[in-house]
């Protein structure tokens, strides 16, 4: 007999775990989030914020965006990426970054009702988990996973409790591993993983200091410093990142992986930071240090029977691209309707399925971007000379041969000025962040060709409803002048179906097909005297359907079908997509298997 029981048991409280609890209370899903510390992050690790992970936050609720906005540096306060010898030093270049460059900025306003932020992590992971237990998740901390074992029913998770020193039970009829890049609960549910572990080594400083005299005329989230010879490695580069403007900072210093991993103390802390800014005399106030390695390791399947896994548990990577705790919520944001709906009996164990069969590509595809940027900063390096020796007087001598007036100097600061912009494949790879298309059974595409991406699908986000695709989002009106996103008509944990005044019958068989499958489903009439209009024509444009068509869209904002036009039994068609879907067959035969019991 276990010692609790509930529906889904979440291990970690970080961002996956955490967004997994608040998702599943807001679907009425009874849930537990267990945490071996006894409070949540206390290091601002995770920090960029793209926009998709925004539109979560702002399905979870108005206020939910709200607040993480109210705590967030502004996007126009992540500012430009700059290069520099130090922060009071001669600078190198920058570049405009995370939508600040005008072009860019206009696709980040042409494709989310939302904004990119710099929200860290120890802002981030309470507003979640606040939300969770707001709504009715039953969090335990200071409890830790042991073990667990699977049968046909449910799952049965052995935690410790670390302030009493006991064991105790948690039956769970799933289990969710987000416990981060050391997951016992993968190790043990056997996931398969490509990739390794620890192929470089960093240390975090975190500090107070006001050091807005060198950093306000130029805003910006990261400062890379070159300094050759400075640090362990040799190249001698340094980030300086800014936690809070303009007074809380944190330094990341590599270290030799293949050597013992330093002690940093306020002597050390001091001095690196003294460097870097480039004032002898600075003083900060050390907050906290620590190591980590740098991982290149995805799980290429993310569930085994009852148990799944997700954030850094499943996608191990450094924090280039700023994807690892965007990529935790959205794996969250996938899972949780699924479980939602098999849980409340509208879906099939098969659609449980496509979690990973969805996700695990994602895993892959940041795993190797994040990993790639790290490589993209050694045209950097070589345009700097910083290649050509090892000694630090070598490389000072080479990174000041750009200010020389020869022909070879100009084609150094060329060089240089190249490798520079090149790294907006890292920080403003806006369709890295925006252009998931899933592929699953949970997506119906009746042969629909994929369209192909017109622009760079790395740097660009390319809206589309071909199934698979998150709906497009475009400003729509209503009869009193208020506006509304296609993206708030969708999601709230339902199915949405939408269509133009031709497609009206579409809804009728809606309605109709909802109730007979016990689907929650909204759909909406997009036109002239509708509750809703087209007035820009933006969204007739962005459907890629006639009016007579429509778009069914998911509760995680993926469009998993569309009709271009009225078919002559759209009832039929509508069952016959939700069948697949939501795997009814399997529901049939679970219902009959529960029946039989």
């Amino acid at each position: 007999m276990a010692d609790i029981t509930t529906d889904v048991l979440i291990i970690g409280t970080g961002p996956a775990g955490s967004a997994s609890a608040a998702l599943l209370s807001t679907y009425g899903i009874e849930n537990m989030a267990i945490n071996r510390y006894r409070w949540l992050a206390n290091t601002p690790r995770a920090h960029i914020t793209n926009q998709r992970t925004m539109e979560v936050l702002r399905d979870l609720g108005k206020d939910v965006e709200a607040e993480a906005y109210q705590f967030a540096s502004s996007q126009e306060l992540m500012g430009e990426n700059v290069f520099c010898e130090s922060l009071a030093g001669e600078e190198i270049g920058r570049m405009k970054s995370w939508g600040n460059h005008p072009l860019s900025k206009a696709e980040h306003l042409l494709s989310s009702p939302t904004s990119m932020n710099d929200l860290p992590q120890t802002f981030m992971e309470p507003l979640l988990f606040k939300t969770a237990c707001s709504r009715g998740t039953q969090a335990r901390m200071s409890t830790e996973y042991v073990s667990h074992v699977q049968d046909a029913d449910g799952v049965t998770t052995t935690c410790h409790d670390r302030l009493t020193g006991k064991n105790l039970t948690i039956r769970s009829k799933y289990l969710i591993g987000a416990d981060g890049g050391n997951s016992l609960v993968a190790e043990h549910a056997g996931l398969p993983f490509e990739g390794r572990m620890g192929v470089g080594g960093s240390m975090n400083i975190l500090f107070r200091a006001d050091l807005s005299r060198y950093v306000a005329h130029r805003p910006s989230v990261l400062y890379w410093v070159m300094q050759p010879g400075a640090n362990v490695g040799g190249i001698g580069m340094g980030l300086v990142r800014m936690i809070r403007p303009w007074n809380e900072w944190l330094i990341v210093w590599g270290y030799d992986i293949n050597e013992p991993a330093p002690v940093v103390d306020d002597k050390m802390a001091t001095e690196v930071a003294r460097q870097l800014v480039g004032d002898p005399e600075l003083e900060i106030d050390l907050i906290s240090a620590s190591v980590w390695t740098v991982n290149d390791m995805y799980a290429t399947h993310l569930q085994k029977g009852r148990v799944f896994c997700m954030g850094d548990a499943t996608h191990r990577h450094p924090p280039s691209n700023g994807l690892g705790s965007n990529t935790s919520i959205q794996d969250a944001y996938n899972l949780a309707w699924k479980l939602a709906a098999v849980l409340k009996g509208r879906a099939g164990p098969g659609l449980l399925e496509t979690y990973s069969a969805e996700r695990a590509p994602i895993a892959k595809q940041i795993v190797k971007r994040a990993n790639q940027s790290i490589g993209e900063f050694g045209p950097i390096f070589e345009g700097l000379g910083l290649t050509e020796s090892t000694d630090p007087e070598i490389m000072q001598a080479n990174m000041d041969k750009r200010c020389d007036s020869t022909a070879e100097a100009e084609r150094q600061r060329a060089a240089i000025r190249d490798a520079i912009a090149f790294k907006t494949y890292e920080f403003d790879a806006h369709g890295v962040e925006m252009n998931q298309r899933y592929k699953s059974t949970a997506v119906v595409t009746d042969g629909q060709m994929e369209p192909a991406f017109e622009l760079d699908a790395e740097l660009h986000y390319q809206p589309t409803t071909w199934p698979g695709a998150r709906v497009p989002h475009v400003w729509v009106f209503d009869a009193r002048g208020g506006k509304h996103s296609t993206l708030d008509l969708t999601g709230h944990g339902r199915f949405t179906l939408l269509t133009g005044i031709n497609g009206a019958g579409w809804v009728e068989a809606a309605t109709q097909v909802a109730a007979e499958l016990g689907i929650d489903l909204a759909a909406h009439v997009i036109g002239p005297r509708r509750p809703l209009i087209d007035h820009t024509g933006d969204w007739a444009r962005a459907s890629e359907i006639g009016e007579s068509g429509c778009v069914l869209v998911r509760p995680d904002q993926h469009v998993c079908w569309r009709a271009e036009e009225m078919t002559s039994q759209p009832d039929k068609d509508l069952r016959r997509v939700f069948g697949t879907i939501l795997d009814l067959k399997g529901r049939t035969a679970a219902k009959a298997s529960e029946g039989a019991n």
